[in-house]
């Protein structure tokens, strides 16, 4: 099948291809439920080496850069409690923890989370965090102009492949919250 955006030579349902995917993407892919089909999320394959955002627009298509959301996983934090939760914004944008995300957590203080923190308690590696297979309970603070775009591309669940998500799908996600303002310049 062809991608429905990027220059990708592999594109697979993500259904299809649950092999591909770490246990709690695949798992989350498996029992999807939602008004847009498991089988519009696209596994796409590519090179690990190419992940982050600057290199991988060079080798599978400029076009996706207005395309791409990052999911970061932040701590909210207030008396002895800390609340994780998922923030997904277009990579043209970074995540306001300091102040959409403060608010939004009910917490005193927000910070992205330990690297350690972030990958271990979702099960995920760094650099591939998607927002699809986050652990049950965890708020998912969606940027509106992510929620907006017919087509996102996300992390994985690890650094080698990408999924390309219809944005209405991700605005379904279990615990999403759509938040205009989220993503800031």
């Amino acid at each position: 099948m062809r991608a429905p955006i990027g220059d990708f030579d592999t594109a697979t349902p993500a259904p299809d291809c649950l092999d591909e995917l770490i246990r709690p993407v695949a798992d989350a892919v498996r029992h999807w439920r939602g008004s847009v089909p498991a089988d519009r999320i696209v596994h796409v394959d590519t090179e690990p080496e190419w992940a982050d955002t600057a290199v991988f627009v060079e080798h599978y298509g400029r076009e996706l850069l207005e395309q791409s959301a990052n999911c970061v996983v932040v701590a909210g934090k207030r008396g002895g409690t800390t609340t994780l939760a998922a923030c997904l914004v277009l990579s043209t944008t970074r995540v306001d923890v300091n102040g959409v995300v403060r608010r939004r957590l009910g917490a005193r203080k927000a910070s992205f989370a330990p690297t350690d923190t972030a990958t271990g308690e979702t099960g995920m590696e760094y650099g591939g965090i998607t927002p699809i297979g986050l652990p049950e309970g965890w708020p998912v603070l969606v940027d509106a102009a992510v929620a907006d775009l017919p087509y996102v591309l996300v992390g994985s669940g690890r650094r080698r492949g990408k999924l390309l998500v219809p944005g209405k799908a991700l605005a379904e996600l279990p615990g999403a919250d759509v938040v205009e303002g989220l993503g800031i310049a």
